[in-house]
């Protein structure tokens, strides 16, 4: 019998509607699920492309949910398909009756089953409302005082030159580095007016929004409910010469709503893997996402704890998790719950691999608003802090509005990180996170509330060009260094192909993605032609791990797969 946490609800089927209850059901096995040989039919190319450049195998985490398993569950439940995740391996159906949960409970292949909502009317034809009845985001929504023109602004930013020059990201695109090729995906509650601000035209009329999907209500319809998404996306996308400039004008976008805005149920979290997922599957580069997670509406569902942050334990942070091990970056709010009776990160701000951002005022104070870290296993939290109280953004109409929040610096961050990927393409998402933390400002000192501080995003491209340009332009010719397999279950040695035009010492390294030595040896290599054997640790966890072959003339690198 699988593990089940729910509760059973007789008492609402007495109401006139047509309630429904969501449950998370985790499945076994992926039985049935289509071939791990034939990776385009659930992988785009761009996707593809992206994990040949970083070295990221296709595994059975990217195989759909089983199909089999999914058609059983909705027939013996009369369910209705809500989400799915394949890298958690689940999915969200909404139930009539709470009761037919019961009749997959002793299913074999079913791992555990959790209660996560609570609908008076069915989801995904209720219909949508501008108005929040449970405001997370009562701050932002305030208007904010404008921000004071200093002098020696360039004219070409305007509104956004204090936001953009805190973190030197005119240097960025002085080089003409403003996102061109990246692909950034926007998970939030709502983009009214996004598709006729004139502040997008450049965006529409270039083709640049690739995708849009609502994970609420299972439609395309993204231009509605809820503003504040639109004013995130103008952070980045925004494109008015002398008006005002986003840190990534020129990258490619899909939005994504994730956030019903009249609950705040746990489905919500689910809604954001599945968004998550969808970015991978279309070879998103970069997620943003100014939402968070700690207190739900739904009396029945239980309110996260502090201790619950611990970076990997909930559906959110691991959803950021497995978007990293993918390839992508995530760039997440720490929220604004600094000061309350709360006063840490949300979730996914406290995800591993997430980078966390912050929010400071024109003169880099931090916000009185903005959550504090670490998160609950001591990792600090937030990353770092752009402009956000406040941030110029779009508002309704034509409109632009200086608006507060985390929501706003957050996205910043994630466009100048497109614009520091265009740059350095070879770039991984933990080397972008490294040299985004490590040019920040309280680098040397980081705190709970500010993380590392502001960084300078200039100084990360330079930073970028030693760790991962230098190595490029380094590296010796493929006939002098070959090493596999590079994808390995069970294997128990490297095999090491060197063809050095002198005798020479040589040093094999095997090391994580942070850079932490796994095993290392020195051996001395004759000219030409040589076989060597690198002992691979038995212990060695499943991982992405770096190879290398540090030669007289340079360093060869691979990246290494254990599955």
């Amino acid at each position: 019998m699988c593990c089940v946490t729910f509760l059973l609800f007789a008492f609402a089927n007495n109401t006139t509607a047509a309630p429904q209850w969501a449950f998370r059901v985790t499945f076994t096995d992926k039985n049935g699920s289509p071939d791990i040989n034939n990776p385009l039919v659930f992988l785009s190319q761009r996707a593809l492309n992206r994990r040949t450049a970083h070295g990221i195998a296709v595994d059975n985490s990217d195989l759909p949910v089983s199909p089999v398993y999914i058609s059983e569950v909705l027939s013996l439940t009369n369910g209705v398909l809500h989400v799915t995740s394949k890298w958690l391996n689940d999915c969200v159906i909404l139930l009539p009756d709470s009761s037919n949960i019961l009749s997959i409970q002793n299913k074999p292949y079913v791992s555990s089953i959790k209660y996560i909502a609570f609908y008076a009317a069915t989801l995904h034809n209720k219909p949508q409302s501008s108005t929040t009845t449970n405001n997370k985001f009562t701050i932002e929504q305030q208007t904010a005082t404008p921000l004071a023109k200093g002098t020696g602004q360039p004219s070409f930013y305007n509104l956004t030159w204090n936001q953009t020059s805190m973190v030197d990201g005119d240097c960025l695109h002085d080089q003409g580095f403003k996102g061109q090729g990246k692909l950034i995906a926007v998970l939030d509650e709502g983009f009214t007016d996004a598709d006729t601000h004139p502040g997008f035209d450049s965006l529409h009329q270039s083709g640049r929004l690739l995708e849009t999907y609502n994970f609420v209500k299972k439609n395309t319809s993204v231009y509605n409910s809820s503003l504040h998404g639109t004013q995130v996306l103008s952070t980045i996308a925004g494109y008015v010469p002398n008006t005002f400039i986003g840190s990534a004008p020129l990258a490619d976008y899909a939005i994504y709503i994730t956030e019903d805005v009249q609950s705040e149920q746990p489905i919500e979290m689910d809604n954001m893997v599945a968004a998550a997922e969808r970015a991978d599957s279309l070879g998103a580069d970069i997620i943003t996402s100014s939402l968070g997670y700690n207190i739900f509406t739904d009396f029945h569902t239980a309110d996260l704890t502090y201790s619950d942050l611990d970076g990997i334990s909930t559906i959110a942070a691991q959803g950021a998790n497995w978007a990293v091990k993918k390839g992508i970056l995530f760039v997440i709010t720490a929220g604004n719950e600094g000061g309350n009776a709360w006063n840490h990160i949300l979730t996914p701000g406290d995800a591993d691999s997430a980078l966390t951002v912050g929010a400071v005022d024109p003169s880099k104070n931090i916000a009185s608003f903005s959550g504090y870290g670490p998160n609950a296993a001591s990792v600090v939290k937030p990353d770092v802090c752009a402009q956000g109280d406040p941030a110029e953004t779009f508002t309704m109409g034509s409109g632009y509005l200086a608006s507060s929040g985390t929501s706003f610096a957050t996205p910043q961050v994630a466009g100048w990180a497109a614009c520091l990927l265009q740059a350095h393409p070879a770039a991984m998402p933990y080397q972008l996170r490294k040299a985004i933390v490590l040019n920040a400002d309280h680098f040397n000192n980081p705190d709970a509330h500010l993380g590392y501080g502001v960084p300078n995003v200039c100084e990360a491209s330079n930073t970028l060009t030693q760790i991962v340009d230098v190595q490029v332009m380094q590296k010796p010719s493929a006939e002098q260094v070959n090493v596999y397999p590079t994808y390995f279950h069970s294997a128990t040695a490297l095999s090491i192909v060197t063809n050095a035009p002198n005798n020479e010492t040589v040093s094999f390294v095997l090391a994580s993605l942070e850079g932490n030595i796994v095993t290392t040896v020195q051996q001395d290599i004759s000219m030409g032609q040589q076989y060597h054997s690198f002992a691979i640790p038995a212990t060695l966890p499943a991982g992405v791990y770096i190879f290398r072959a540090l030669m007289a003339n340079g360093a060869y690198t691979a990246r290494l797969v254990k599955y």
